[in-house]
């Protein structure tokens, strides 16, 4: 095996679900039965960095320099605003249908173990929007573990403050430590019903 097919399996791997093998696998498909595939994704992904990119008000998937088409659509429910980990749990939240508020996407949660501190999350733009927004309820779409209770404790204590607006956490019918993304849609909506105030 040479030195670039070793390479492309190693940046394969990196990529979230992907072992060793699995990157082997695909790599070899590309390569070797689907040539073309591999330059329509290449072509593809040089065309998708250059568009894509976070709205700038919630941390979304948006194309251009605009808001996300969440952020502009007037008919969203504009005082209800949802707090989720990664851009796929919007997605997530959004195919359960059963949300019209507006989102915000911290693109991870708090972690001192790995490194993650407060400046390395979308919380700026979160302190802009509490300051600005007139926010009546504040929805904590995290997973259920450690990491994440202490993210939503730090969202109330240091960026809602003694804000008057109602704080609420999703139920879990989630397993302790399942993440949003792999919640199917009535899960994901009994969880959504079911939140509690968050004190």
């Amino acid at each position: 095996m040479g030195d670039s097919f070793k390479d492309l399996c190693q940046k394969l791997k990196r990529l979230p679900g992907l072992g060793m093998r699995s990157s082997e696998r695909i790599a070899l498909h590309l390569l070797l039965e689907k040539r073309e595939l591999a330059r329509e994704l290449s072509d593809a992904l040089t065309v998708a960095l250059d568009q894509v990119r976070a709205c700038p008000v919630c941390g979304n998937m948006t194309e251009g320099e605009g808001r996300c088409v969440i952020c502009s659509d007037e008919r969203r429910i504009r005082d209800q605003l949802c707090i989720v980990e990664h851009v796929p749990d919007l997605i997530s939240m959004e195919r359960t249908g059963c949300f019209q508020g507006l989102y915000h996407v911290l693109h991870g949660k708090l972690s001192p173990l790995r490194g993650i501190s407060p400046g390395d999350l979308n919380f700026s733009t979160l302190q802009e929007r509490m300051a600005m927004d007139g926010f009546k309820e504040i929805i904590l779409a995290l997973p259920n573990d450690v990491e994440a209770e202490a993210t939503c404790h730090y969202i109330v204590e240091e960026i809602i403050g003694k804000r008057d607006v109602s704080i609420s956490r999703i139920g879990f019918g989630l397993p302790s430590g399942g993440s949003i993304l792999y919640a199917d849609s009535t899960t994901l909506r009994n969880a959504l019903e079911s939140r509690r105030k968050y004190s």
